[in-house]
């Protein structure tokens, strides 16, 4: 239809999609009006040349985060098993922090193990397993220089392991020792004759944590149900991983590790990661701030390709501006930088102007006048 592509120029691809996927059967003169109507919408709602909408973005969500609560929030059941929300984490995701205090993942499964179907199976091949959970106890023989591990039957049994699993992932670890299988015994013995009891400790204390089996990185597990399927919700993430597995529906699984996301999806996913992130927060603590103003702040964030945080490390020191960048933290280092190097400051910016006195470049100190001089 003629219409569609003239209106094509005019809106967003999107918009237009959205008429035409609503306007099946109706002839082309109520199309025209419909599309008249969405276009005087749409520009209605466009911000004005000169609107400051940077100092609007931060005054809506500096408002509403003075709202909100500095709890975590437990899952019903799991005591140990909790999610930072509130302040904390919207600090978390602005200040684009690379170690979270509570990284989370979301596992969508595909059918038809969403609806149940070998779900504890499942969650117990995700779950890492480490040496010291599948261990009854430790001795050491004194006489010999060895250290003897008797190994669970009955947890081995629900993680599906078998002693030759764990002999093969002890003796991996390390070259000092050998390892042999009495039954469900492992018998560690040390290579080197010279070596002395306190070493046989230090390695009676290293293989607790060797890695035998699940997805490293992900020491908690809990199967959910959310609407009319299973999901599965972790302490600990490790997208990369998860994702290989047959059962997962790699679409809709998520992590809170925005990092972890950009890495793997690239930075237009970690974009996505940061709107989600906040507006699940903001939706959370029962707030409401208008979509644009997050967009606008994830847009600052990863406007340079990488994630930077709203910190004097991250956006603010990528700003031309020298006074905008004295203006926030560390003055002193700012300036004698700049005028190490003759930086020059245009004075283009809102912050520059305000410090200087000068009228400010948004609504009508935003065009210039010129005159001619006769």
């Amino acid at each position: 239809m003629k219409i569609f592509d003239e209106y094509k120029e005019k809106l967003p691809l999107k918009i237009v999609e959205e008429v035409r996927e609503h306007t099946k059967g109706l002839t082309s003169d109520k199309i025209k009006k419909i599309f008249e109507k969405v276009y005087d919408e749409y520009v209605s709602s466009l911000v004005d040349a000169g609107e400051s909408v940077g100092l609007i973005a931060a005054e809506s969500l500096g408002e509403r985060s003075t709202q909100m609560t500095l709890n975590t929030f437990h899952f019903a059941g799991v005591s140990e098993m909790s999610v930072t929300l509130g302040l904390p984490r919207i600090i978390e995701v602005l200040d684009g922090r690379k170690t979270l205090s509570t990284p989370t993942m979301e596992i969508y499964l595909k059918s038809p193990y969403n609806k149940g179907k070998d779900i504890q199976k499942i969650a117990a091949a995700i779950k890492e397993t480490v040496l010291d959970d599948i261990v009854d106890e430790y001795s050491i023989n004194i006489v010999d220089l060895t250290i003897e591990i008797k190994l669970n039957k009955e947890k081995m049994k629900e993680l599906s392991l078998i002693p030759s699993v764990v002999s093969k992932a002890v003796s991996k670890k390390s070259k000092k020792y050998s390892v042999k299988l009495d039954g469900d015994v492992l018998v560690l013995k040390l290579k080197n004759k010279e070596e002395n009891l306190n070493e046989v400790y230090k390695i009676k204390g290293a293989i607790k944590k060797i890695h035998i089996s699940g997805i490293k990185g992900i020491n908690q597990i809990l199967p959910v149900r959310r609407k009319d399927e299973f999901i599965i919700i972790t302490a600990g993430s490790n997208l990369k991983e998860v994702l290989k597995m047959d059962e997962v529906d790699a679409t809709r699984t998520v992590t809170n590790d925005i990092y972890e996301i950009h890495a793997l999806l690239g930075i237009e996913a970690a974009r996505q990661a940061i709107i989600d992130e906040v507006n699940k927060v903001l939706e959370s603590q029962g707030l409401d701030v208008d979509l644009r103003h997050v967009l606008l702040i994830a847009d600052t964030m990863c406007t340079i390709g990488d994630i930077k945080g709203i910190t004097r490390y991250g956006v603010v020191s990528e700003k031309a501006s020298v006074l905008a960048r004295a203006s926030f933290e560390t003055p002193l280092r700012h300036i004698i930088n700049a005028a190490l190097i003759g930086e020059k400051d245009e004075l283009n910016s809102v912050i520059e102007n305000v410090m200087l006195n000068q009228s400010i470049p948004v609504g009508t100190g935003l065009p210039g006048l010129i005159t001619k001089f006769k």
